[in-house]
């Protein structure tokens, strides 16, 4: 059904009456409008676990090529996007890596990991209008698939996506992805995804208030559904308030609960936010909830090969309580209170600072209910306003997260700590 929903939305697009520039019609042509970019990353992350568990950690340097061609003029344009992605372990042998959350690079079948890692990718595209069709390999960020780009090396999926902006304000999206390929593994379908088929879009209603509609499946796994609904209300000159509303429903195949040992295959969850920013500072109070008879609670990511989860990437959770936990279990509900500094205010520009407290109760396992977690989380961000290392930034972020034993079986504490320096060269 949700096929034939693409179908129908792909020629929609393509038929829809413009109602802005048309960017087809101002392409300078396919080397003119080309980029090639180079993004150089050295990524730590330590995880110091409670409870008897073995600590983990893995430190690596990347180098991330993408290439993005501009288009061929005429009524139909054509170009081509690539990437090549390589990884070298620097820290993190037998013992130390093997954490599914740090992931940088896979194991073998004796418990070693990689040494390094190399692959790459191509999709070609077309551009009607205001309306891109791309095919080949990818890094899609929907709400619904969004590739993860958190850790040493980004995700990537291999398939079909259109995006149409034929009216002002409107974003569709329509696609069907085929292969998965994991974070830390070398191959096309390393990830071992089966099929996911997407569908949605956004709306700028007016200045201050979007919003947006998605729908996801993932074959033999679940349907996915997401809303969001976001305002800004103008106070002052330097002064506002934003709510931010984003909730998921999802609901497992029979076959995938079976698989994967869940006691039941609904869930809903929802995360509410006000954001009062005025001047360099902003606060955030968030609620965050999740219901249902599925003991996975909110299911997303991870890998169908090996880890038996959903493959719909890492970083498809739009909640405003995602941190190191992600407070996504089984009945869980959980506040949160945040701070934000801009130190540009006093003289620093480019220096940032972000904390927030964020405590979940209500978890249910399969052994207890009532079980509790609360997480405390710090990051400073400093990127270079000027000189040859302009745009280079330095990213030091830390969580505390402490888990009740009720909530063992969900989830586990420990001390985190992620370093990631990122230098980013446009070479054109």
């Amino acid at each position: 059904m949700l096929n034939k929903r693409i179908s129908l939305i792909a020629l929609g697009m393509l038929s829809a009456t413009q109602a802005m520039a048309n960017d087809q019609a101002e392409s300078k042509g396919f080397v003119e409008d080309s980029s090639l970019k180079v993004l150089l990353r050295n990524a730590y992350i330590n995880r110091d676990y409670k409870d008897g568990n073995k600590d983990k950690a893995e430190w690596g340097q990347a180098a991330i090529g993408t290439f993005s061609s501009g288009f061929t003029q005429g009524t139909v344009g054509v170009g081509v996007d690539a990437f090549g992605l390589y990884a070298l372990r620097l820290d993190g042998g037998k013992g130390r890596s093997g954490a599914g959350g740090i992931d940088f690079f896979k194991q073998d079948n004796s418990g070693n990991p990689a040494d390094d890692l190399a692959k790459g990718g191509a999709a070609v595209k077309f551009r009607f209008s205001n309306t891109v069709l791309t095919y080949g390999d990818q890094m899609p960020a929907l709400p619904v698939l969004n590739y993860d780009n958190s850790r040493l090396l980004p995700e990537s999926y291999t398939g079909t996506l259109i995006t149409s902006k034929e009216i002002k304000g409107l974003e569709l999206n329509a696609g069907r992805f085929t292969a998965e390929s994991r974070k830390s593994d070398e191959g096309r379908d390393s990830g071992g995804l089966k099929s996911i088929n997407v569908l949605g879009g956004s709306y700028q209603f007016t200045e201050q208030f979007k919003a947006a509609l998605y729908a996801s499946d993932v074959e033999d796994v679940l349907k996915k559904q997401y809303v969001n609904a976001n305002y800004v209300f103008p106070i002052d000159k330097d002064q506002s308030l934003t709510l931010d509303f984003n909730g998921y429903r999802t609901k497992l195949d029979d076959s995938y609960v079976r698989e994967s040992g869940a006691t039941g295959d609904d869930n809903k969850i929802w995360s509410l936010a006000a954001t009062f920013a005025t001047g360099p500072h902003s606060f955030t109070v968030a609620h965050q909830r999740s219901t249902g008879d599925s003991n996975l609670g909110y299911a997303y990511g991870g890998y169908q090969k090996d880890q038996n989860r959903v493959g719909d990437g890492g970083n498809t959770i739009y909640l405003a309580n995602s941190y190191w936990s992600d407070f996504n279990a089984e009945d869980e509900r959980s506040w949160q209170l945040g701070y934000g500094l801009d130190f540009g205010a006093f003289g620093v520009p480019g220096l940032s600072y972000n904390f927030a407290y964020v405590r979940g109760d209500n978890i249910t396992t399969s052994t207890s209910e009532g079980g509790t977690e609360r997480e405390i989380f710090n990051q400073f961000k400093y990127v270079v306003q000027s000189g040859p290392a302009k745009d280079l930034s330095v990213k030091l972020r830390s969580s505390i997260l402490r888990v009740s034993q009720k909530s063992s079986e969900y989830n586990v504490g420990g001390n985190e700590v992620r370093v990631f320096v990122d230098y980013p060269i446009n070479i054109f």
